[in-house]
């Protein structure tokens, strides 16, 4: 009798997509708790999530996102054993701008749409406020991302698992063990985590903006506000920022604006080292904290909204 045993990258997922059913399962959960319990929030969730998962834009960002991660695992990047460190950097911001896209573009059809078609004043004319409105549209604006988040994210750990082993193939190397796998798919998952907070941080302010604009306007701005997130910080550290004026303007626009580089892992993974998860935990309090300051500003704004 022949022995069969797993390839090591299986043996690895093993641990880590039981990890991610249960998720999917406490994700389920949380939804059917938010449904029935909350009954205002959990109705207006429902039907934006319902609206978000069923358009044919979900599913094709889905494919998109599959086949993008499926193809990052065999470009030969010629990098002299580092290509694992490019399929994780590509694959961890592929998954984000996917989820951040859905956000963006739900948030914006979801509230802007249905304020210019006077669907919101049907809604609100029902014993519901708007507090409740934009808090429910959050919420199932969150629900899809999630979702997403959670299909792109399990396929990117399979691949990163698998890309060690092939890797090793393509280097004539001995074959990595399984403990090797499931670590390298453990020193990624900080990166997950960050990426998932800035696109909740993303959503938040698609949402607010598009309590006054339309969606071309809020993909604009969203578009802004996640470039100068992201480059603020890196012009402050330069020399360049070491002058008087652009240090004025830093500070003032991150009064503001959320600062995206603290939930880029791209910088780490390029230099071989781990993202801690007590950074992970001051990552969540900070992005909580945008969140709510951002729904707050969205209810102000949504407030005064003329809907008539």
């Amino acid at each position: 009798m022949f022995a069969f045993t797993l390839p090591s990258w299986i043996q690895a997922l093993k641990y880590v997509d039981l990890v991610a059913v249960g998720f999917f399962v406490l994700f389920g959960i949380l939804v059917y708790l938010i449904h029935n319990y909350i009954p205002k929030i959990g109705a207006v969730a429902w039907v934006t999530a319902k609206e978000a998962l069923f358009q044919p834009l979900f599913i094709i960002l889905t494919l998109i996102g599959i086949f993008a991660l499926f193809i990052f695992l065999l470009i030969p990047y010629n990098t002299l054993g580092e290509d694992i460190k490019l399929v994780i950097t590509q694959g961890l911001t592929v998954v984000k701008l996917i989820a951040a896209f859905l956000a963006v573009w739900t948030a914006s059809t979801t509230i802007a749409e249905e304020i210019d078609g006077k669907t919101a004043l049907m809604a609100l004319a029902k014993p519901l406020n708007r507090r409740d409105f934009i808090i429910g549209k959050y919420v199932g604006v969150m629900i899809a991302v999630t979702l997403i988040f959670l299909i792109l994210g399990t396929f990117f750990l399979n691949t990163v698992s698998y890309k060690v082993v092939y890797d090793a193939r393509e280097s004539s190397k001995d074959v990595p063990t399984a403990i090797e796998c499931a670590q390298a798919i453990y020193d990624i998952l900080p990166g997950l985590v960050l990426a998932y907070l800035e696109t909740i941080i993303l959503a938040a302010i698609a949402i607010t903006v598009s309590t006054r604009l339309p969606l071309l306007p809020n993909l604009t701005i969203t578009l802004i506000i996640y470039l100068l997130g992201n480059i603020v910080p890196v012009i402050v550290q330069s020399s360049i920022g070491q002058l008087p004026m652009v240090v004025f303007v830093a500070n003032f626009v991150s009064v503001f604006l959320p600062c995206l580089d603290h939930f880029s892992m791209e910088t780490a993974v390029a230099m071989g080292k781990t993202v801690s998860w007590v950074y992970v935990l001051w990552a969540v309090s900070y992005a909580l904290l945008y969140c709510l300051a951002a729904l707050i500003v969205s209810l102000l704004l949504f407030k005064n909204r003329d809907l008539a």
